[in-house]
C-alpha cells in the first residue's frame, strides 16, 4: 500500500505560520508574561529592544508592565539559548537551565579554550558560589577578580565569562533592562534571586523529557520547523532523543527545498494569502534569528542584517526595510527613520509611515510622532 505524500508548505505559507506563532500577524490580547512565555523568551543582549518586540506583538502594551515583571522577579535576563542574553520567564529558566548547562560551558570554551585549559570548571563553579554566598550582586569583573588569585593565568575576562555564562546559573539584575534606564550588569545566582535552585535533569533514559518540552514550546512559537532550526534557536545539538520520542504526537511537512518540517498538529498554519500588517522588529529579534533557514522571513541577500543588530521592518511579512531612531534636541524631536530595502508601493509606503508614527509615539511616551521614510533603494 502506497503511503500518502508528505504535504509541501510553500514560502508564503511558512511565512504566515511564523507570523501567527510569533504574534506578528495580529497583535495579541495577552498579558506580557504570557507573551514572553509563549515566545520562549526574547533575545535581549540590547536591554531596551524587548520593549519594541512586545509593543509590536501585544495590543496596548505599556513599558511599565515589563518593568514590573523584571523587578517582581517574574521574568529574568540570563544567558540561555545559544549563550545569548534572553529575557525569559522565571519558571522557564528554572526548568530549562540544567538542559543548557553543557552547551553553555562548551560555548565559552569555544572562545577561551586555551586560556581555561588548566582550570577545573567544577572547582571554578564552587569558588564562584563561595564568593556569591553573601548574596551581594557583582559585575563580571568583580566576580572574576575575586577568584583570580587561585587561577591567575587565564585573566579576568575568560574567568568572568565562564562564571556568569557557563558554570553558574546567573541572572542580570534590574535596573538593567528597565525602560529608558542605562545600568551596568550586576549578576546574582538564580537561586538567590528566585529563591530556589534550577531543576535538576531527570535520569538519562534517552528520551530527554526536558528536551521534549523545549521542542514542543519551540514549535508552538516558531513551527513548522526542521530539526536544524531547533538546533539554531537553542544552541543544543538537535535534541535527537527528544524529537524521536515526540514523533508520534507531531505532524510532518516538507518545504520547497525538501527539508522535513515538524509541527504540533493543532498549531495555526494560516493560508499563504492571509494579509500581513507592517511590523517593526527590534534588533536581534528571534522571529528571524530563531531559524537555521531564515528565508521564510528574510532574503538571503539581507541575512547579515539579522546578526548585525540592525532593526528591520516587515512589509507583507518579509524584511523589507531597516529603521532607527534619530535623536533630536529633546524627545519631542526624535524621528523614526525608515530605509527601504526594495521599492514600496504607495499603499505600502503609507502603511509603513502610519506604523512608524505609532512606534515613534510609543518610544517617546507620546512626545513625538515624527517619521521619515526614505526613498526606495
Amino acid at each position: 500500500m502506497s503511503r500518502s505524500p508528505v504535504p509541501v508548505l510553500g514560502a508564503r505559507a511558512l511565512n504566515r505560520a511564523t507570523l501567527a506563532r510569533q504574534l506578528l500577524l495580529d497583535r495579541a490580547d495577552l498579558p506580557a508574561l504570557d507573551a514572553v512565555t509563549h515566545l520562549c523568551g526574547l533575545q535581549a543582549q540590547e536591554p531596551q529592544e524587548p520593549f519594541t518586540g512586545l509593543w509590536s506583538r501585544l495590543r496596548g502594551f505599556r513599558p511599565g508592565t515589563l518593568d514590573g515583571l523584571l523587578t517582581g522577579r517574574h521574568v529574568v535576563r540570563t544567558h540561555l539559548m545559544r549563550r545569548t542574553v534572553h529575557l525569559v520567564a522565571a519558571a522557564d529558566v528554572l526548568a530549562w537551565r540544567g538542559r543548557h548547562n553543557a552547551m553553555l560551558r562548551q560555548r565559552v570554551l569555544g572562545v577561551y579554550r586555551r586560556e581555561l585549559a588548566g582550570v577545573d570548571l567544577d572547582e571554578l563553579a564552587a569558588a564562584g558560589r563561595a564568593v556569591l554566598a553573601d548574596g551581594e550582586p557583582r559585575s563580571m569583573a568583580e566576580l572574576a577578580r575575586a577568584v583570580a588569585d587561585r587561577w591567575p593565568e587565564p585573566g579576568t575576562r575568560p574567568l568572568g565569562e565562564m562564571l556568569v555564562a557557563g558554570v553558574l546559573p546567573m541572572v542580570q539584575l534590574p535596573p538593567r533592562g528597565v525602560w529608558r534606564t542605562k545600568a551596568g550588569v550586576r549578576n546574582a545566582l538564580v537561586s538567590s534571586w528566585l529563591g530556589r535552585e534550577v531543576d535538576p535533569l531527570p535520569p538519562d533514559d534517552g528520551s530527554d523529557p526536558v528536551g521534549q518540552e523545549l521542542v514542543r514550546r519551540y514549535l508552538a512559537a516558531y513551527g513548522p520547523a526542521a530539526t536544524a532550526d531547533v538546533r539554531a534557536w537553542s544552541g543544543l545539538a538537535g535534541l535527537p532523543g527528544a524529537v524521536a520520542a515526540l514523533r508520534g504526537e507531531l505532524v510532518t511537512f516538507r518545504d520547497e527545498r525538501g527539508r522535513e518540517l515538524l509541527d504540533l498538529p493543532d498549531a495555526p498554519r494560516p493560508d499563504g494569502d492571509t494579509p500581513a500588517p507592517v511590523r517593526f522588529l527590534p534588533a536581534f529579534d528571534s522571529a528571524i534569528l530563531g531559524y537555521d533557514d531564515r528565508t521564510r522571513i528574510i532574503d538571503d541577500a539581507d541575512r547579515g542584517l539579522s546578526v548585525a543588530g540592525i532593526r528591520v521592518v516587515l512589509v507583507d511579512g518579509r524584511v523589507s526595510a531597516t529603521w532607527d531612531v534619530e535623536a533630536g534636541a529633546d524627545a519631542r524631536r526624535n524621528t523614526v527613520a525608515v530605509t527601504p530595502l526594495r521599492p514600496f508601493s504607495r499603499a505600502e509606503r503609507t502603511a509603513v509611515g502610519e506604523e512608524a508614527r505609532e512606534l515613534a509615539g510609543f518610544l517617546s511616551d507620546g512626545e513625538s510622532h515624527r517619521v521619515r521614510v526614505d526613498s526606495s533603494a
